[in-house]
């Protein structure tokens, strides 16, 4: 015997109609070719989505616009996750970027300063005590 089938009170809502894809929303692969300059020799840094970019000149005239983009925003450190999604470019195009950059010497990347994982054990026996006698 099977159980009886549920009905909805309330039927769902009909799914709005998928919206036309603007001349300026298209992911165009070409565009992306262009920004990340064709890859040469393909060499790239050793980038993680955490690493801190940081410029170190303000955007010669001979940049073009996505690494001037670029040095604008690094005045302050910047993670390569935050510029991927600033300038609207996947991680890989970023990372290329950013090394042209690096070889320039216009940018400085350095890993992100990580805290210790565990604290000090004397320390936290210290405190415990320090409780308890209060």
């Amino acid at each position: 015997m099977t159980p009886p089938r549920r009905q909805r009170r309330y039927p769902a809502p009909e799914p709005p109609p998928p919206k036309p894809v603007e001349q300026g929303e298209q992911k165009n692969p070409e565009r992306l070719y262009v920004v990340a300059g064709g890859g040469e020799d393909g060499a790239r840094a050793a980038l993680d989505l955490v690493t801190l970019v940081v410029a170190r000149a303000d955007p010669p005239p001979s940049a073009n616009p996505e690494q001037a983009a670029v040095l604008r925003l690094c005045t302050a450190p910047l993670s390569v996750a935050e510029l991927s999604a600033y300038l609207d470019l996947p991680f890989s195009a970023t990372t290329v970027l950013i090394t042209e950059l690096l070889t320039a010497e216009l940018v400085q990347a350095r890993a992100p300063i990580v805290r210790q994982a565990l604290p000090d054990r004397s320390l936290l026996e210290a405190v415990m005590h320090g409780l308890q006698r209060l």
